[in-house]
């Protein structure tokens, strides 16, 4: 135990607040440790592990009703303080909200200490911010505004409510209109604004590439790689030789893809697949061994954990490793030899697993397929395109047959089935979005997602027999409010579901299963993915309450997922028999951190990806004020409700001020608006009209009225007759 954890343990045992010399009594320090002692201190408190009092006590912030973690603003001045444990805890504490004017100095993502000042009922907490232990933002990006004396950045994010102040003498060039990175010079304090400088002209708000540098530069991503990176990423040798090869299993002459999109340039996952003369089906699923290019603790190494995750955005990717590597010898690109890891996994005539085997190998893919090839081929049975590929024929069936039969099983065993579309952005030559379309999914998608499945599973499950640390993919079970409040929506669709203190998976998917084909189906999947809790990696395997698994991790994208190159370390340690206890004792040091890193980094990535989205969308419908659409009522809140468009994947607000027929109260239990006098309602799920009123590109909001004739029939409420689960 290192000296910080019996700091943290004598703290936590302690009945009252502790002095500096109680603790070094206990501990049996002398003075000569006592510098050092203060100095853990003064970093436990700087990480809001403990907090400081008066009097030069220190005590744990939760015996003192006070919580730390990070502070998550809204554009109307309140925000919720996120608890550190509760952020990757197994069971969620609750947040802490922050009224207006009670966050004092801090700002949107700083990560401060709140003391908890009411509790109201079902766990819910008002507090204000006393201290803020790290500030999240050391620039800004925002709109420049010039004055006579002073210019502002208004931040682009309206989460961030302090408008930055710019000395003149500190404007650069910048020009009103100017989207601009500030650095910060002066956070904010009482009775002051914070002040800055303009270091950066990313352009102006019409410019095509605008949104992504602005969610780029705003989230603190890095589009380039350090010299370091890139020097390293060029020592790297690009073609695979025999010498290489040794010690690998050969499966060259195995017939052998990729399927990936149209737009796909990186290439991680290949599979093969035979059927045996006993009727065993053996699937082959092949990784690319970027383990074997990047060592640990290089500075390739370093960086793709300080990235986490490769970033995709419509215009472009910010990839976690150089191009040499992603798009060059650590792709599967076809007809080239490339060093990977293979999950060797049987399967019975009908589907159920029967053993698995692991190789370091090396393939060489006959076929780069697209899923639109692939589906041509097995579901539409496209003449031309399976002559084009008749050598491969046989493969692309059996795959078929193999991956319905897993996806029966799964669903069999509970696992929820999400088919949640999600916004394809069409770009012109120059950038510009000409169309925002519902994502397609065919049957070549569920044949990847199910061999990747299976492969994921296979390996979480070994890992976890033999007892050798790992990074798991875990999902822990929705809260109860979570659950409560989702029973609330299924009865007003006519469903009942069996959700108690503690529910099984299986309900959700019969839930899912019972609206299949119904209006109502993708609202249901919307609103059950709501009441889940975000998936994430851990140290140690909860399960993986969404797909009912005991066991699962990520290994399938090693180029782009930071937790996959650690899953084939540990691997290849344990196949190379280099795992001792020593070795053991390493990773589990290592792997929380890891797992917690990667799981912001994650979370970072996907918020970045939908603000660039929602901006195209937004921007999108900015020439088409005044135009008439159909679509689905698709959120309720107090103020209006949310209708997604059926032409195209785009989303906006009727506000209850544009509804001047009567006065609408909002029923939180029926997820309704409902009119006083004629008790008109608009609810989830109904088809409705409305017309683009207003495009707001500082906001980013699009707002929606009622079209002047009579709202489109409600979608009937269908009244199953058996009940979900």
């Amino acid at each position: 135990m290192t000296k910080q954890e019996k700091i943290l343990q004598l703290i936590s045992k302690a009945d009252r607040p502790l002095l500096v010399k109680e603790l070094m009594l206990s501990l049996k320090l002398g003075r000569d440790d006592r510098d050092e002692v203060k100095k853990l201190l003064r970093r436990m408190v700087r990480e809001g592990e403990i907090i400081r009092l008066r009097g030069r006590r220190y005590g744990l912030p939760q015996k003192m009703d006070l919580v730390t973690g990070q502070y998550r603003g809204h554009r109307d001045g309140y925000g919720f303080v996120i608890p550190d444990e509760g952020t990757e805890g197994a069971s969620r504490v609750s947040d802490v909200y922050i009224g207006d004017r009670k966050y004092h100095e801090a700002m949107h993502g700083d990560r401060v200490v709140a003391r908890v000042e009411k509790h109201k009922g079902e766990g819910r907490r008002e507090g204000s911010i006393i201290r803020i232990l790290e500030r999240a933002h050391k620039q800004i990006v925002g709109r420049f505004e010039s004055g006579r004396e002073l210019a502002y950045v208004i931040p682009s994010d309206r989460r961030m409510i302090h408008d930055i102040c710019i000395p003149l003498d500190q404007v650069g060039k910048a020009e009103d209109g100017d989207v601009v990175m500030a650095e910060i010079l002066a956070y904010p304090t009482k009775g002051r604004v914070p002040e800055g400088r303009i270091i950066k002209i990313l352009g102006r708000l019409e410019d095509s590439e605008i949104d992504t540098d602005t969610v780029i530069a705003a989230y603190g991503i890095s589009p380039h790689f350090p010299e370091a990176v890139v020097a390293e990423a060029d020592e790297i040798v690009e073609s695979v030789t025999e010498k290489m090869c040794k010690g690998r299993v050969d499966f060259r002459a195995l017939p052998t893809v990729t399927i990936d999109g149209e737009r796909a340039r990186d290439f991680d996952d290949a599979i093969s697949i035979e059927v045996q003369k006993d009727g065993v089906y053996r699937l082959w699923v092949h990784i690319a061994d970027v383990a074997h290019y990047v060592a640990e603790g290089s500075a390739l190494d370093l960086e793709a954990f300080r990235r986490g995750t490769s970033i995709y955005f419509p215009d472009q990717v910010v990839p976690m490793f150089p191009e040499k590597l992603s798009n060059g010898i650590c792709s599967l690109k076809p007809k080239e030899d490339r060093l990977t890891l293979t999950a060797e996994m049987d399967f019975s005539a009908d589907g159920h697993p029967l053993s698995h085997r692991m190789f370091e190998s090396v393939i060489c893919s006959d076929a780069r397929m697209t899923y639109t090839a692939v589906h041509q081929i097995v579901e539409v049975k496209n003449p031309a395109v399976r002559e084009e590929y008749a050598a491969l024929l046989p493969q692309f069936e059996v795959m078929h047959e193999l991956a319905v039969k897993l996806r029966t099983h799964r669903l069999e065993k509970g696992s929820i089935d999400f088919d949640l579309p999600e916004a394809e952005i069409i770009l012109d030559a120059g950038g510009e979005t000409v169309n925002i379309l519902r994502e397609q999914r065919n049957i070549a998608h569920k044949i990847i997602e199910e061999f990747m499945l299976a492969a994921n599973e296979t390996i979480a499950t070994e890992m976890a027999r033999r007892e050798i640390p790992f990074i798991y993919r875990i999902h822990d079970q929705p809260p109860k409010e979570r659950i409560e409040s989702l029973n609330d929506l299924l009865r007003q669709f006519g469903l009942k579901a069996r959700l108690g203190e503690k529910v099984n998976p299986k309900v959700f998917s019969e839930i899912l299963k019972t609206v299949q084909g119904r209006p109502e189906e993708h609202l249901m999947h919307k609103m059950v993915l709501r009441s889940m809790q975000q998936a994430r990696y851990a140290f140690e395997t909860h399960g993986h309450f969404g797909l009912a698994s005991e066991a699962y991790t990520h290994f399938t994208s090693p180029i782009r997922r930071y937790p996959d190159l650690i899953v084939h370390r540990l691997l290849k340690k344990v196949m190379n028999k280099k795992m001792g206890e020593k070795e053991k004792a390493r990773w589990a040091h290592k792997l929380p951190e890891i797992a917690l890193h990667c799981s912001k980094q994650e979370r970072l990535a996907v918020d970045a990806e939908r603000e660039v989205i929602k901006r195209r969308q937004v921007k999108f419908m900015t020439d088409k004020v005044g135009e008439k659409y159909t679509g689905i009522v698709t959120g309720v809140t107090a103020y209006g409700f949310f209708v997604q468009l059926d032409e195209y994947f785009v989303e906006g607000l009727v506000r209850m001020s544009s509804l001047h027929d009567d006065y609408y109260i909002f029923d939180e239990k029926r997820h309704a608006l409902i009119g006083r006098t004629h008790r008109r309602a608009y609810r989830l799920g109904q088809a409705i009209e409305v017309l683009v009123a207003a495009v707001d590109t500082e906001n980013w909001q699009i707002d929606f009225k009622l079209t002047e004739g009579r709202v489109r029939p409600p979608v009937k409420r269908r009244q199953y007759k058996k009940s979900a689960g």
